[in-house]
């Protein structure tokens, strides 16, 4: 049975990808350490198939405020992926890298700007490679658009352009923390329906199964 839909994925192939997040984030958290220069942990991810109806809800309303950055995949693997970070995630960073307290999102400059995007892709890298090192595929990734918008209207982007293939999406929910802050962070892994049945060929799972 090929895959057609995110809805066909079973629990053995949420397992994979359950392994794949939790490598991307354990590889995502070294990196943080190294550019904060302080350690930084992460919680086990949550991986589920939601629709983006069910996404808005889990994260505050179609009008709650939120950075979005949205990274673009190639080569073996196409697709998108969407970092959603609420304004705790952007102060984490942001204080630890430019020393800025920032209570509103109003108050991030071209260097807080900057700055996150450098973290984006800095997560974006840890994830892709975990993908590429367990399956053997290569995959590039588009530096991050980055916009702060309303989530409703953030995630009309990618709910548009994936309209012809499902309304479901795989959410990977994170939560950094460092010394006595924690924020969460939300992944939206959106690979092509042909390009996610690559990545589970080349580990060896039959879509049979």
């Amino acid at each position: 049975m090929a895959l057609r839909k995110y809805e066909d994925l079973n629990d053995i192939h949420l397992d994979v990808l359950r392994e794949i997040g939790n490598i991307g984030s354990g590889n995502a958290a070294t990196s943080l350490s190294g550019m904060l220069e302080h350690p930084v942990y992460i919680t086990v991810p949550k991986i589920s198939i939601l629709d983006y109806a069910q996404v808005t809800q889990d994260l505050g309303g179609p009008e709650t405020m939120i950075v979005g950055l949205l990274l673009q995949l190639g080569g073996d693997v196409t697709g998108m992926m969407m970092f959603l970070l609420h304004q705790g995630f952007a102060h984490m960073t942001l204080n630890a890298l430019l020393g800025e307290d920032i209570q509103s999102f109003q108050e991030i400059d071209e260097m807080g700007y900057s700055a996150i995007k450098e973290v984006a892709n800095i997560m974006a890298a840890s994830y892709v490679n975990a993908i590429s090192s367990m399956t053997g595929l290569t995959i590039q990734i588009t530096p991050p658009d980055m916009t702060i918008d309303m989530l409703g209207s953030i995630l009309s982007v990618p709910a548009i352009y994936y309209a012809n293939i499902s309304d479901k999406i795989i959410f990977i929910e994170d939560e950094f923390g460092s010394e006595d802050t924690k924020a969460p962070s939300h992944i939206l892994m959106i690979p092509e329906v042909d390009s996610l049945g690559k990545i589970m060929t080349n580990l060896g799972i039959d879509f049979s199964e």
